[in-house]
């Protein structure tokens, strides 16, 4: 994958909690947005991938996702630039969909270092036509899947307050 993307993992900087200021930009570690903050070190498109942690096996979130605009990611996520973005998208779909633990060090916890990211071969198609019209569909599947999520929250919302009225009904 070294050949596809350049990392920027020297750019990244942790901060301590109580060194963080409150504000509106999104702070990134290994598994997501994990605060907000008031500056930023990011201001383009790019692909995040858990560097450490359990996430990495247990896969209870996507250990690669995409960013955008001004952001701040600390040292437990890698940061990767791609040329075009259709490569992104095909890169952190393919990433999330495979068994990353022939390329995992560490025992008590699991670490995706640098060099093993970097060996991670991407089965991409060489036209860039052609990886854009994957990664079209997979961007449609994706909002696809985003507004079923977004509609299932609604329901259950939906059911729980009518479970409420259901049941205080029969309370009184």
């Amino acid at each position: 994958m070294g050949d596809i993307c350049e990392n920027l993992d020297a750019r990244r900087i942790p901060i301590t909690t109580q060194d963080r200021e409150s504000g509106k930009i999104p702070y990134y570690g290994a598994s997501g947005i994990i605060d907000y903050i008031d500056k930023f070190i990011f201001n383009e498109d790019l692909l995040c991938v858990s560097e450490d942690g359990a996430n990495l096996i247990d896969r209870n979130y996507p250990i690669a996702f995409s960013i955008s605009g001004k952001t701040w990611v600390n040292n437990h996520a890698h940061v990767l630039r791609f040329k075009n973005i259709a490569t992104q998208i095909i890169v952190e779909n393919y990433l999330n969909s495979i068994n990353l633990e022939y390329y995992l060090t560490g025992m008590a916890q699991p670490k995706l270092n640098q060099a093993k990211l970097s060996t991670i071969l991407i089965p991409k198609p060489s036209l860039e036509k052609e990886q854009q019209a994957i990664a079209d569909c997979l961007s449609s599947l994706d909002k696809l899947i985003s507004e079923e999520n977004e509609q299932i929250g609604r329901l259950k919302d939906h059911k729980k307050g009518l479970m409420q009225q259901l049941f205080s009904i029969f309370r009184n």
